[in-house]
């Protein structure tokens, strides 16, 4: 959710507003009902500026006269020609409105209104203006074959509205839970599940997953290459690194498990998990990394092994922990299993 984007949907909400409102004057001249179109050129003219408030990027001057003007018009033209019409109807859009819209202001870190206080104005004048109708009657008594087209298109109209503010809202907040998921599961500089992500997933596997086999990764010489070239061409590495064990490792989860750290979990489709590491060895080492005038040779060791019976996850990561030991301690750049 953007500015832009908000500032798009207001235009075209204010453009039918303003379409609307200019029908009810034209209905309003052909059933002579006077004072409500001498209220319709005020009207107008509201939903005018309403562009030029858009434009400057106003919203919440824009939204405090719109709504304003909304709880005016809806209790005028109740008053003038009785609840029958329906134009009572908009408080049970505006209202819910009103709170997407200070949900649509706080995600766009702007001011917005306090929709509780202005929802609570605006049922009161609703419930006002339609007990006035009750007790004393329209204004205006006009003949009632009108009565129910604008009822159904009044109820069409707030209807629309809420459905389409509700659908923009529902896609807002998953859109939103989408990104929240992705931060707290995926590490920022990689692309790769994060280490927390990787825990989950392990603690979901049922114990008799023998199948699955985990290799723990590292990149030989991490430090020296942060020392030599700096930390830009290390975090250049990392994500080099990543993207060939995103692409050689299709299929499979894996993580960064801290620093220079990775963690795969090879699942049972893989027939032969130690081709495949050793796939991604040779790939790694095989290419060179550009970075401004150097090239930078980086290889990985790896620890794998599958899990045995009864063994708990921790037991299994330090299995494969110590196999990258061994092979950090007898040369680098290789798989042991």
């Amino acid at each position: 959710m953007d500015l832009k984007k908000i500032k798009k949907i207001s235009f075209a909400v204010n453009a039918v507003i303003l379409v609307l409102v200019l029908g009810l004057m034209a209905f309003f001249i052909m059933s002579d009902v006077t004072f409500l179109v001498y209220f319709s050129i005020p009207t107008i003219m509201v939903y005018i500026v309403g562009f030029f408030l858009i434009h400057k990027e106003k919203l919440l001057t824009y939204v405090r006269l719109i709504f304003t003007w909304l709880t005016l018009y809806m209790c005028v033209t109740t008053v003038c020609l009785g609840h029958s019409y329906g134009f009572h109807l908009y408080c049970f859009s505006v209202i819910p409105i009103s709170f997407i819209t200070e949900y649509m202001g706080y995600k766009i870190h702007s001011k917005h209104i306090k929709a509780l206080y202005f929802s609570l104005g605006m049922a009161a004048l609703a419930v006002m203006s339609t007990a006035y109708v009750t007790y004393f009657g329209p204004v205006y008594e006009r003949e009632q074959k009108y009565a129910a087209i604008f009822w159904l298109m009044n109820s069409v109209s707030v209807l629309g509205f809420l459905i389409f503010y509700t659908n923009y809202l529902i896609h807002a907040i998953i859109s939103s839970e989408e990104k929240l998921n992705e931060i707290a599961m995926v590490d920022r500089l990689t692309g790769l599940y994060n280490r927390h992500y990787m825990i989950s997933c392990l603690d979901k596997m049922n114990t008799d997953y023998n199948s699955a086999c985990l290799a723990m990764a590292d990149i030989d010489d991490f430090k020296k290459i942060n020392d030599f070239y700096g930390h830009n061409a290390g975090d250049l590495v990392l994500e080099k690194v990543s993207e060939k064990m995103k692409s050689v490792c299709s299929g499979c989860t894996v993580s960064r498990w801290g620093g220079e750290e990775f963690l795969i979990l090879i699942p049972r489709s893989v027939s032969d998990p130690e081709k495949l590491m050793e796939d991604l060895r040779s790939d790694i080492a095989g290419e060179k990394i550009s970075f401004e005038e150097s090239e930078i040779t980086v290889t990985i060791t790896a620890g794998m092994a599958k899990r045995q019976d009864g063994q708990s996850i921790d037991k299994w990561i330090q299995t494969v922990d110590s196999k990258l030991y061994d092979g950090k301690h007898s040369g680098k750049n290789r798989i042991v299993s």
